[in-house]
């Protein structure tokens, strides 16, 4: 079998290498992106706030802190910092909400980091190997207009078979590069809904505290 594929890489000529160097950057991105995505963030953030109502309402502000930073998430630990230390320090809805925009536009800034040059590689492999073809083709053309009828056959045959080869890789690159791109894709949407849903629970009850806390300034004057 690798003697075949061995085969198969020679005859597409020399555009096969700059694919194979595209396969092994967007399979790195690839990877890089799963474990980010995938396995260093979880679907939790909406879950972990849902638990916290009676904590954040009650003021109970340095449990809730030490719950999401046990929960291992790290933009909910970062957004109920700046959330709590906000409402803390009575800075108002206003810039409450403020803060907790930064983070929520930091992280999804995070998440979506380097999927667009998935597929980017994807249309680059598919375009090379176009290339490919075409010089492929052009080199078999040329070759048979002054060759005889028997050396006609074989250049045009090595031509056309480099010119495919090409092509096909080509596409082997690009299509699970593709796929790839658009699971990552969604994976990354769905991490910034969740603690996009989050954020607005926890702004709704952080703003109850600042609400209360206001109600009793109005009473006291």
């Amino acid at each position: 079998m690798f003697t075949q594929l061995g085969t198969f890489f020679v005859a597409g000529g020399f555009w096969m290498y700059p694919i194979l160097l595209v396969q092994i950057v967007s399979m790195a991105l690839i990877f890089e992106r799963y474990y980010a995505l995938y396995l260093k963030r979880s679907l939790n953030a909406r879950d972990i706030v849902d638990h916290m109502e009676k904590d954040i309402k009650s003021a109970q502000f340095e449990q809730v802190v030490s719950k999401t930073h046990r929960s291992g998430n790290e933009a909910l630990t970062a957004l109920t910092k700046v959330g709590v230390q906000s409402t803390i320090d009575h800075s108002g809805r206003e810039e409450l909400q403020h803060k907790m925009d930064e983070i929520l536009i930091e992280e999804s800034g995070r998440v979506d980091s380097r999927l667009g040059f998935i597929s980017m590689l994807a249309n680059v492999a598919t375009l090379l190997g176009l290339l490919g073809t075409i010089v492929g083709l052009i080199k078999s053309f040329s070759g048979i207009a002054n060759a005889g009828a028997a050396e006609k056959a074989r250049l045009l045959a090595e031509g056309v078979g480099e010119a495919m080869s090409a092509t096909a890789y080509g596409l082997i690159v690009a299509v699970p590069a593709l796929i790839a791109f658009a699971v990552l894709q969604n994976r990354a949407n769905t991490l910034v809904e969740d603690l996009h849903k989050a954020a607005l629970r926890m702004y709704i009850w952080l703003g109850f505290n600042i609400d209360t806390v206001s109600a009793r300034k109005q009473r006291a004057k």
